[in-house]
């Protein structure tokens, strides 16, 4: 896994060993990005399910001015720790290791993410947890971007009903973008 482009373009990335995080391909990345590339440059970047950073880092490579990146697992958050650190971009990022609803309650009353990706374990719904509070929360408005990584099989039929609509679906061989702005 590496950095796909900005200023730690090519940069080799520490993974989680074993099955408690799921990296996204670099070739998923790179379209993921492309989708986001007029998004990213001087955005606040939330990073939720962060696992190895992966996603942050590639945001922050990319012109991102800030990211937080949200993730509970310690060997994950040393991971994430490692790989900001080795692309140089640390010192615009924030780590919380918490979990999810936790570090959103504790960031409450910030201003507004311009960019919000979520990568959660899938099939657990977790990420209607998070939907579910982001669709009342002050780290979401009308023109946050959200992006969430979620298996082929995920029902988002809900979304309209938490104020929400996708205007954007990327489907790949094993998994699903979906792309979101509060109503």
């Amino acid at each position: 896994m590496r950095v796909i482009a900005g200023t730690a373009r090519s940069m080799p990335l520490k993974t989680v060993k074993g099955l408690d995080t799921r990296p996204t391909t670099d070739k998923t990345k790179e379209t993921l990005f492309n989708i986001l590339q007029g998004d990213i440059p001087e955005c606040r970047f939330l990073d939720l399910f962060s696992g190895s950073g992966a996603i942050a880092v590639e945001a922050l490579s990319r012109g991102a001015a800030y990211a937080v990146l949200v993730e509970q697992n310690p060997k994950a958050a040393e991971c994430m720790k490692e790989n900001l650190i080795f692309t140089k971009v640390a010192d615009r990022a924030e780590i919380q290791k918490c979990d999810v609803l936790t570090a959103l309650h504790r960031m409450e009353g910030q201003k507004p993410f311009d960019v919000i990706f979520m990568d959660p374990p899938y099939n657990q719904e977790l990420e209607r947890q998070a939907l579910g509070y982001l669709a009342h929360s002050s780290l979401a408005d009308e023109y946050t971007v959200i992006a969430v990584e979620a298996s082929l099989e995920t029902d988002f039929s809900y979304l309209e009903e938490l104020g929400f609509r996708a205007y954007k679906y990327k489907k790949y061989k094993n998994s699903q973008h979906i792309f979101l702005q509060k109503l």
